[in-house]
């Protein structure tokens, strides 16, 4: 069963970085699509960034566009997101998560996705 691990969560001051990293424990793992989500308490969970496509293709929530980015590591089965000029709007629990999907707007949908990590904290002092 693939399971996924994240890491990299922590507290910072607006302005700051982190960078989280979701691992896989599968011996080998295939999947369409890979994203990070995000989700604070009473909110529904927001999509923030995908690679979908075979690993071909990029999207983004326009609210991190231009700060956060993105990628994969396929011989070490990790996902990756640099979190850069935080603001205390991107406190959330942040998880990683692997699915199917054929768009830019699936990839940011959380129905198409099965197999998600336990999440991991962001706080952002302002």
């Amino acid at each position: 069963q693939v399971q996924l691990v994240e890491s990299g969560g922590g507290s910072v001051e607006a302005g700051g970085s982190l960078r989280l990293s979701c691992g896989v424990s599968a011996d080998s793992w295939s999947t369409s699509c890979v994203a990070w989500f995000r989700q604070t308490p009473g909110e529904a969970r927001e999509g923030v960034a995908a690679i979908y496509d075979g690993g071909r293709r990029f999207t983004y929530a326009d609210s991190v566009k231009g700060r956060f980015t993105i990628s994969q590591d396929s011989a070490k089965n990790t996902l990756y997101l640099q979190l850069n000029s935080l603001t205390p709007d991107d406190a959330a629990t942040y998880y990683c998560a692997a699915g199917g999907c054929l768009s830019a707007a699936q990839a940011l949908t959380q129905n198409y996705y099965n197999i998600w990590g336990q999440g991991t904290q962001v706080t952002v002092s302002s």
